[in-house]
């Protein structure tokens, strides 16, 4: 569970490593936010009304405050979250089932992070990376796996399978008599910029702690496990730090729409930008965990980077969105289909851009329009189907048949 370099910033899985915790404690501190009404309190008691007095004639229609000369003065109204988000309430909902998850890796150590009861029957969805260890070059899981409850009860789990390109792992416990709280899922795909949303886990190990912020931005891609990015990951300004692993980001209705997965920093503490697997890719991801013991996702064998309508001008491309080739993986799904990569260079608006290649315009008949389009098209689909690819080659359409193949782990240099 090492850092991720990402140019200027390093993108971190947020599990805890259990061997240095301690110096964690020592040398970082979590800086939670917290959500408040403010009523401007010192001007209330200075004129002798309490502030929730003050509150509570306003909203029962009673006459507002005057300044010296007896006018009116202005209503002046701060919100710090949307109505209805009640952070306390959905603290109280949802915590018991919000889990504390530690991993045993042997003589490798440990880790900690944290998870969220996903049924009655005693499954469990955590990040992939709190269960599991790459320090030998390839991934292992935990030799033994315990889930602490907010009861304090602590059960032993099995890891039913994981899945690196999601960072999601499904585990199983046998609940042993005593009742699970499973939490209810939401929609991510609803979610929008500016929406609180709550985080509940064990930042460097204090359990059941919650943080909340709002929704920063959708549609992020960030680090997996293996050399392909996450897409739709959410991003959140909630506290987010080691521990967090694996914990639900909640929205307004106790609903989880993520886990947290990792931070991008330059410090390695939170600085602010945390980002949460989205809970439609974890639905995806736990059906095949719960069928099969791994995930399985289909691969085109590209590279490309995403058209705009400047771009498309400048290169004088009958089409305004679309994926420009930029590679093509020798032997992959595209190769054998026969499409081209660029064969050379534009440094246009402080970018470089591959040319020459290729343009995708439309997966089955949907446009490509977003720079994620393609990717979340082709991950809709299973390796080994066949799909109908519009590109634009020499500034002319056509359609091109390509046979999906299955993701591999790591793509082989040329």
């Amino acid at each position: 569970m090492t850092g991720r370099a990402n140019r200027v910033r390093r993108a971190a899985p947020v599990g805890l490593l259990l061997l240095v915790a301690a110096l964690a404690l020592a040398l970082l501190v979590g800086c939670g936010s917290g959500s408040s009404t403010v009523i401007f309190k010192d001007k209330a008691e200075e004129q002798g009304t309490s502030a929730t007095e003050a509150d509570s004639s306003t909203e029962a229609g009673g006459s507002t405050e005057s300044n010296e000369v007896g006018e009116p003065l202005p209503e002046v109204a701060i919100e710090t979250a949307a109505p209805g988000f009640d952070a306390a309430r959905i603290y109280e909902e949802a915590v018991p089932g919000v889990v504390t998850i530690r991993s045993v890796f042997g003589s490798a150590g440990g880790a900690e992070g944290s998870g969220f009861v996903l049924d009655a029957n005693g499954e469990i969805v955590t990040n992939a990376h709190v269960v599991t260890d790459e320090s030998s070059g390839s991934r292992k899981p935990a030799s033994e796996v315990f889930v602490e409850f907010e009861n304090r009860n602590v059960l032993e789990a099995k890891i039913v399978g994981f899945d690196p390109f999601a960072d999601v792992a499904l585990l199983k416990v046998e609940p042993a008599g005593f009742p699970l709280h499973p939490l209810q899922l939401g929609d991510d795909e609803s979610l929008a910029v500016g929406e609180p949303v709550a985080a509940i886990g064990s930042p460097f190990g204090e359990q059941r702690s919650l943080s909340v912020g709002v929704v920063s931005a959708t549609d992020r891609s960030v680090k997996s496990l293996t050399q392909f990015q996450i897409e739709g990951a959410i991003q959140t300004d909630a506290s987010i730090n080691p521990g967090n692993s694996g914990g639900p980001l909640l929205e307004a209705n106790a609903k989880v729409v993520g886990i947290n997965q990792q931070i991008e920093t330059n410090s390695g503490a939170n600085d602010g930008v945390g980002f949460a697997v989205p809970i439609s890719l974890i639905e995806h991801s736990v059906e095949q965990l719960r069928e099969d013991g791994h995930a399985e996702y289909a691969y085109i064998g590209v590279s490309t980077q995403p058209l705009y309508p400047q771009l498309a001008e400048k290169l004088g491309l009958d089409t305004e969105f679309g994926a420009l080739i930029a590679t093509v993986v020798p032997g992959g799904p595209a190769a054998k289909a026969g499409l081209r990569g660029g064969d050379g260079t534009l440094r246009f608006q402080a970018a470089e851009y591959e040319t020459g290649g290729d343009t995708i315009v439309e997966v089955e008949g949907e446009e490509v329009t977003e720079p994620d389009s393609l990717i979340r098209l082709i991950d809709e689909k299973v390796p080994g189907e066949k799909i109908k690819l519009t590109i634009l080659r020499d500034n002319k359409r056509q359609d091109v048949e390509v046979t999906l193949g299955k993701r591999p782990d790591a793509i082989e240099p040329e």
